[in-house]
């Protein structure tokens, strides 16, 4: 694994943008299976600007997670850079700095909902959106307003609040996260597949919800594998295949290229 150091973030950079990757590398080696490196992303450029919604597409294996992880810091990047804006404004190089100040930025600026929520054992489901909101600057009893309101608005009945998250449906833990990763709107919220396990009504309610994000000006990066989906959400569609950056551009031109390695569902 190459050692990244900060360094300063060139001058070509959009003005205002609150992400731009560029040149990210990653590979994994398979120890367990005979060693050999396998390269998922090959030098990837990409830029968020606030209020942008950008969907990544392209088939299974193509790097759309992995890029999701790597500028979240699940993944540590073989090479590249993650140029972030803070609420400051002052750029930095997220595949560089050091833990606690990742975790810090996680915990306030940047946010992160899969199709799984990693929810504390004995704690409520509404004090786990609270604590979103806390981390983010919210006062304590305006975070668990924000978080009742979230909570109604994807559909979680009010007898659950009590409850310990952990004991939740997989398709309650998904509206559960959704609501914590969008109160208090981060900067720059990541989506890793939002809405897979959810019945229509209470995915209508999150996509709904989702698409509120573009007017609080939070620059979103999604994965998802529903057209309609990408459709309804996305301002730009970036292709992604091989781990590389194969086309970008408004979503009613890029999903209707039959050229393209699309590997989405209606």
């Amino acid at each position: 694994m190459t050692t990244l150091q900060p360094s300063a973030p060139p001058a070509d950079l959009p003005a205002g943008s609150v992400l731009s990757v560029r040149g990210l590398r990653k590979d994994f080696t398979l120890h367990t299976i005979d060693g050999r490196v396998v390269e998922a992303l090959h030098g990837v450029d990409l830029d968020v600007a606030p209020g942008e919604h950008v969907a990544l597409a392209g088939t299974s294996g193509a790097g759309k997670s992995t890029l999701l992880r790597c500028v979240y810091r699940t993944y540590l990047a073989g090479g590249g850079h993650i140029w972030f804006r803070t609420a400051a404004g002052d750029l930095v190089d997220v595949a560089a700095l050091p833990d606690a100040t990742v975790a810090d930025l996680r915990g306030h600026e940047i946010g992160y909902v899969s199709q799984f929520l990693k929810a504390q054992p004995r704690r409520s489901v509404l004090t786990t959106v609270a604590s979103a909101g806390t981390a983010r600057g919210m006062a304590r009893d305006a975070a668990r307003e924000a978080a009742a309101a979230a909570l109604r608005q994807v559909g979680i009945a009010e007898h659950l609040w009590d409850m310990h998250a952990t004991v939740l449906s997989g398709g309650q833990k998904q509206r559960v996260n959704i609501a914590a990763g969008t109160i208090a709107p981060p900067r720059l919220l990541l989506l890793d597949e939002p809405v897979s396990a959810l019945d229509p009504a209470n995915r209508s309610a999150v996509l709904d919800l989702i698409a509120r994000l573009e007017r609080t000006g939070t620059a979103v990066l999604s994965v998802f594998h529903d057209l309609d989906a990408i459709e309804r959400l996305a301002t730009r569609v970036v292709v992604l295949g091989g781990g590389r950056v194969l086309a970008s551009g408004p979503p009613e031109q890029i999903l209707r290229d039959s050229s393209l390695p699309l590997e989405v569902a209606r």
